[in-house]
Parts: C-alpha cells; structure tokens; sequence
C-alpha cells in the first residue's frame, strides 16, 4: 500500500521536473531540474527491486552527466535573456511531430494490460546477483560485443586526441 502511493508521489515529481526542464527560462534551472528527474527514476528502479541499477544511475547520470552539463552550461554562460525568434515552418513541424509522437504512445499503449508479476524470480531480476547471473548467462555475447564497441571507442578517442608532432 505505501508502495503505490510512494508510486505515485514519485511519478508526479519526475513529471513535474521533466515539465519544468522544458519550461525553464534560465539553462542552470533546467539542468537542476533534470537532476532531480533523474533522483525520482532512481526511486522509481527502487521500487522495482532493482537496487543496483539505481545506484548506477545515480552516480553515471545525476552525478557525472549532469555535473558535466552544469559546468558546460556555467562555461558558456547561456544565461542570455531573449529568445531566437522561430520560423512559421518550424513551430509547424515541431508540432506536427509531436502529435506524430502522441499517436505513437496511444497505439503502443492501447494494447498494454496491468498486471502484477506473480513468478518470484522475475521480481528479484535487479538484484546484483540475479542481474550477473542473468547477465553473463542470457546476454553473453551482447556483452562482449558492447565491451569490444568501448575499446574501439577509447582507442579512437585516443588517436584523436593525440599530438601528430610527437
């Protein structure tokens, strides 16, 4: 019973923070916002017994993510008031789009049931246990692949990075 209820406060604030992000007029206020969007996800991966990948989310994207967007945002100094002016075209696409997007939520929604999970092990999937045996067991090979794609990537960023005159 506290659950739902814990369900639901969280929900409203992660809401009432992503609506805010898009709403803020100054980009610190909205960087501030995401994070705490990001804080209520995190309670929302509590909820589903799925401690680990909270805490990961908290430290990769509350903690390091959004530290980085602050000092990007604090660098640039894009606390400029006014706003670009936007063409005809543009707010016409924008909003085209968006109810292109709302469509797509409706359709993939229509056919969504709620119903509670009654196999035990599936609730017990985020703990670090059953995440690694699952994991390592299940997903071997998206694994490794996904770990082979990261070194590419720092080995790349590491020739990039690197001096030619050396």
């Amino acid at each position: 019973m506290i659950t739902e209820y814990l369900f639901y406060f969280l929900s409203f604030v992660s809401l009432f923070g992503a609506v805010k992000v898009l709403l803020s007029k100054k980009p610190v206020h909205s960087v501030l916002y995401l994070t705490l969007t990001f804080f209520t996800m995190a309670g929302h991966y509590i909820l589903l017994n799925a401690q680990f990948l909270a805490v990961v989310h908290i430290i990769v994207y509350a903690g390091a993510i959004m530290v980085l967007f602050l000092f990007t945002v604090m660098l640039l100094n894009l606390n400029i008031e006014g706003e670009f002016p936007k063409s005809a075209w543009m707010k016409i696409i924008a909003t085209v789009t968006g109810c292109l997007l709302f469509l797509t939520l409706i359709g993939s929604l229509k056919t969504f049931e709620l119903e509670m999970i009654n196999n035990p092990n599936l609730s017990q999937i985020g703990l670090v246990k059953n995440l690694g045996k699952t994991l390592y067991k299940d997903y071997l090979l998206p694994f490794e692949l996904s770990s082979l794609l990261f070194l590419s990537a720092m080995v790349g960023a590491v020739m990039l990075g690197k001096n030619e005159k050396q």
